[in-house]
């Protein structure tokens, strides 16, 4: 048996595993392609985190609970990996939310410099964490229980936002303001397309440009679903 059918073998038992864990039902993200197929035949540069193995760009993720980190994971680590405590495969759905209500003060009690941030509820910290994105990467923000009581009563559609996996996305830089509930991965997509589209002090045009492009995609996303 070679090394590549072993893996299979064992990504296809680990996902039957995975399958009875409590809380798991549901998040996995389908995919209509042979599993086969997510192993890459050629050179790639990006690789299992978990591993090593090389993995195709359009790859499974993970969120390490802990450090709040997005760990890039092959599909044998992926199902092997989302039973444990320590991870959670991120979310699978993405929602528009045109009708959102935040009143400026509600905003302003954030805290949030910026009108671009998303919200996670954290099973880590028993809390919502705030964050917003700079040119060096995301920086954090513990919200005040009040603040968010009042998001959630003002918006019930925010009670079934699942902790950990996903979270409310708000651009309040737009004309009008996007709301969108996404993956947790798609979430900290943001950070990274602002950072890498950084220039100069203020930005520049490129990072306006770039997350008009984001929330389009998001948009796409949503109507499609």
């Amino acid at each position: 048996m070679t090394d590549t059918r072993r893996l299979l073998d064992e990504a296809i038992a680990a996902r039957r595993r995975a399958g009875v864990v409590s809380g798991l039902r549901g998040l996995a993200r389908q995919d209509p392609r042979p599993l086969g197929a997510q192993t890459p035949t050629a050179a790639t540069d990006e690789a299992c985190e978990l591993c090593g193995i090389g993995i195709p760009e359009d790859h499974r993720h993970l969120l390490a609970l802990a450090e709040r980190r997005i760990v890039c994971a092959c599909e044998a680590c992926w199902a092997m990996r989302s039973g444990e405590g320590d991870y959670r495969p991120t979310g699978n759905r993405t929602l528009w939310l045109p009708g959102l209500e935040v009143p400026d003060d509600l905003w302003a009690s954030f805290q949030i410099p910026i009108g671009l941030a998303f919200f996670m509820e954290s099973t880590v910290t028993a809390c919502v964490v705030a964050m917003y994105p700079s040119p060096g990467g995301a920086t954090e923000s513990e919200l005040h229980f009040e603040s968010w009581t009042r998001m959630r009563s003002l918006n019930p559609v925010l009670d079934n936002l699942e902790p950990d996996i996903e979270g409310l996305i708000a651009n309040r830089l737009a004309d009008p303001p996007m709301y969108v509930i996404a993956p947790i991965d798609r979430c900290y997509a943001l950070t990274g397309t602002i950072k890498a589209h950084w220039e100069g002090i203020s930005g520049g045009p490129g990072v306006h440009d770039a997350v008009a492009r984001f929330f389009e995609a998001l948009r796409a996303e949503a109507t499609a679903r």
